[in-house]
């Protein structure tokens, strides 16, 4: 996660363009990941014999009680062993095999069995209470026919991420190194069941690994003709305009010299950014900067000022006009909500 703890008090002027030679581009994606911070995430292992099934309803259902300071869910299932099926509530299912993960990014209501169709009221044995660390068997007995680790990954995903809203309903990733995927997964277990001191940052940690090899899985498998934000990654032209935008996001950018950036004509850009991306660039550059100031605005003690310049606003008062249409609220109960919910 990027470090936001930086000194905003120098006399750099971060709207000051640099020199030609040193335009510098970033991952993008690199880049988002880093900027939207996972707030935790909470894994059990599930054993399944004979016919089962489990319904997982909407994620943000479950937010109260599994992960308070979360602001959004993402539901997670590693098969470690067997077969089984999985889908969204009222549409067809997928079947699933060892090493496969399934990841449901909006945190959709949906549903796991041992065979497509099947709905059962699955025997669950367990302690009362939170799931986190514990193994629960399901199913109506016989042999074991599938062992997966469920569990859940809180993100922080606001004002802006692109990333997030980009990624499908239900995301099969298939085949995973299963040597890779095993050890993470036993080390999710060992974490979440001992609970040793800083226990949260390293299952926290080794979640978003998973979720970050999932992603790319996705993004190499994208298919041609795709729209979103990941399909622009991929565009020479959009992913270029996305690096340095990315890269310099207190640059007073202009739609011209952007698209002279890119070796493109303005309306060329703005066409094809527009198309992919689902906004024009300039548009795409403001909700950017937001996400950056709101990081800025709960990881340092910049004055709001500060933070509006490094971002591109000449005076605090559009800054903060500006952070309010697109957040809702002011830089200052910004900064107070989420220290607040984060806590001392």
């Amino acid at each position: 996660m990027i470090d936001f703890n930086v000194d905003l008090s120098t006399e750099r002027d971060p709207r000051k363009p640099p020199a030609q030679e040193a335009w510098t581009a970033v991952d993008p994606l690199f880049d988002v990941l880093r900027a939207v911070r996972m707030d935790g995430a909470c894994f059990y292992a599930v054993d399944a014999a004979g016919n089962w099934s489990v319904a997982n309803e909407e994620a943000w259902r479950l937010v109260p009680r599994i992960m308070p300071t979360a602001r959004h869910l993402i539901s997670c299932h590693i098969l470690t062993e067997g077969q089984c099926f999985a889908g969204l509530i009222g549409e067809p299912a997928v079947e699933l095999s060892a090493g496969d993960v399934l990841l449901f990014p909006h945190g959709d209501a949906h549903l796991l069995a041992s065979a497509s169709g099947i709905r059962t009221g699955p025997v669950v044995y367990g302690r009362e209470g939170s799931l986190a660390g514990q193994t629960v068997v399901v199913g109506d007995g016989g042999p074991r026919s599938a062992s997966f680790v469920s569990g859940f990954l809180g993100w922080d995903y606001r004002p802006f991420n692109p990333l997030l809203v980009s990624l499908p309903r239900l995301m099969h990733v298939r085949g995973m190194s299963m040597p890779w995927l095993v050890h993470f997964t036993r080390q999710m277990m060992e974490e979440a069941r001992l609970g040793r001191p800083g226990a949260d940052c390293v299952l926290a940690r080794l979640a978003e690994l998973v979720f970050i090899e999932a992603v790319r899985r996705y993004l190499d498998e994208l298919p041609a003709g795709q729209t979103g934000w990941p399909a622009g990654l991929r565009d020479a032209m959009v992913g270029r305009a996305l690096a340095l935008l990315h890269a310099h996001p207190g640059h007073p950018w202009t739609l011209a010299e952007l698209a002279q950036q890119v070796a493109s004509s303005r309306s060329r850009l703005a066409e094809r950014f527009t198309a992919l991306i689902g906004q024009p660039p300039m548009q795409y550059l403001t909700q950017w900067r937001m996400q950056v100031a709101g990081n800025l605005l709960l990881q340092s003690s910049a004055k709001v000022a500060a933070i509006g310049s490094e971002v591109s606003y000449d005076s605090e008062a559009a800054f903060s006009r500006a952070f309010k249409r697109t957040t809702g609220v002011t830089p200052g109960a910004w900064r107070g909500a989420g220290r607040k919910a984060r806590g001392p």
